[in-house]
């Protein structure tokens, strides 16, 4: 029996962690093809920065649609919903000839990941035992780190060679591979407890968010969410870019980027082992701190061993950051608002995802120093980090309603 339970755990890491990774090679490649696009459609920093932007009004949006649906129709076929209409949008997106055909379908795409990747981390955290269920969502979230870094192998080998339009056509054919394994996957067992219950229509399930019971994990939720994907999106979309301004060429930009991005695979791995024996306050709380160190480092950085060595440690403590985030929000509530709570806080955070890549293509377009713009982040990542230690509860091995 307890065999078979790993066995089914593991099939549900594998399949959901599997989508995570076709998510992440869209999100990294997207990096990549902004700087193939600069050149080719001979884009303003203002018009990148949209590129990043429209990304994340996708997500905001989705986050919240897809996070209300899942209480209402289940983890799984929300999950499938989102994987179908990334996997469309990131094909068609390969067939843009403008760029304001390229931000309709990044919008698709932005609402797909949006839904999913909460949704995702809600049906692990609902079908895995208290004593390993932050590890297990960590581990999920670790697929990310797999799927920039092929995004990166892709980006290298690809973009410069045979264009972005087939990297586009690559990233969206093994998402249909996921979507038939999804679909003999089980709902969650929390939510097919509860789904023959009265549920809390849509305003009431927001209401709950803010009542006295759950105000301050909701307080300390949004906040984080907004620091950690402000900060994410303005600084990990730019990174190719902010590596050209720094002197390097597209070539080798996307070269140094790749070796960064092999660093978030120990950053997850770490984090996994931590958080079950030291718990998500800590993580997240070491983790944030150390993003913001060495994104302050990677901003001032002159020669180019600095900007390695801080740009390795940015990837390493970033990526773990958000498994350890993804693990903790689903904590915060019960079954019957969990898929409300955690889409909410997410779509909130997609606000910042919004606002990140934008402000960087002001900022540049300026002239300000890139010092100055990493040195924004910093402080947004401080500010996160304190409103866990703060607000945060630590639910280490604490049982789901």
């Amino acid at each position: 029996m307890k065999i078979q339970k790993e066995i089914s755990e593991r099939k549900l890491l594998g399949i959901a962690g599997l989508g995570w990774m076709f998510d992440a090679m869209d999100v990294g490649m997207l990096s990549f093809i902004i700087a193939a696009l600069k050149v080719e459609w001979d884009l303003t920093p203002e018009q990148m920065g949209w590129i990043g932007s429209i990304n994340s009004i996708g997500m905001a949006v989705g986050a919240l649609i897809f996070g209300l649906m899942a209480d209402r129709i289940g983890r799984k076929n929300v999950f499938i919903i989102t994987l179908l209409l990334f996997s469309v949008g990131s094909g068609a997106s390969a067939l843009a000839s403008t760029l304001a055909v390229f931000l309709v379908f990044r919008f698709l795409i932005g609402a797909g990941l949006g839904g999913e990747l909460p949704v995702a981390s809600t049906l692990v955290s609902e079908s895995v035992s208290a004593d390993k269920r932050g590890r297990i969502v960590v581990l999920l979230e670790s697929f990310w780190a797999g799927g920039w870094l092929i995004s990166a192998i892709i980006s290298y080998f690809v973009i410069p060679k045979y264009g972005w339009q087939v990297a586009l056509l690559i990233s969206a054919l093994p998402a249909i591979y996921a979507l038939y394994l999804r679909i003999g996957l089980p709902d969650s067992p929390r939510f097919e407890a509860v789904k023959s219950k009265e549920k809390p229509s849509v305003w009431q399930g927001l209401a709950k968010l803010w009542s006295k019971e759950h105000i301050r994990q909701t307080t300390m939720l949004w906040i984080v969410w907004f620091c950690v994907v402000f900060s994410y999106y303005g600084m990990f979309l730019w990174l190719p870019s902010v590596m050209v301004m720094k002197g390097f060429s597209l070539i080798k930009s996307f070269e140094y980027v790749l070796i960064m991005t092999l660093a978030q695979l120990p950053g997850y791995f770490t984090a996994a082992w931590f958080i079950e024996k030291f718990g998500r306050k800590f993580v997240l709380v070491v983790y944030l701190l150390g993003t913001a160190v060495s994104a302050y480092f990677f901003g001032t950085a002159e020669s180019t061993a600095l900007l390695m060595t801080s740009g390795i440690l940015l990837s390493f403590f970033n990526l773990g950051a958000w498994g350890g985030l993804y693990a903790y929000s689903p904590e915060q509530y019960p079954t019957i608002i969990r898929g409300t709570g955690t889409g909410m806080a997410a779509s909130f955070g997609r606000i910042g995802g919004v606002l990140g890549p934008l402000l960087v293509g002001n900022l540049v377009a300026q002239k300000v120093a890139i010092s100055s713009i990493f040195t924004i982040f910093c402080i947004s990542i401080l500010i996160g980090a304190l409103a866990v230690f703060v607000l945060g509860k630590e639910t280490k091995r604490k049982e789901l309603v």
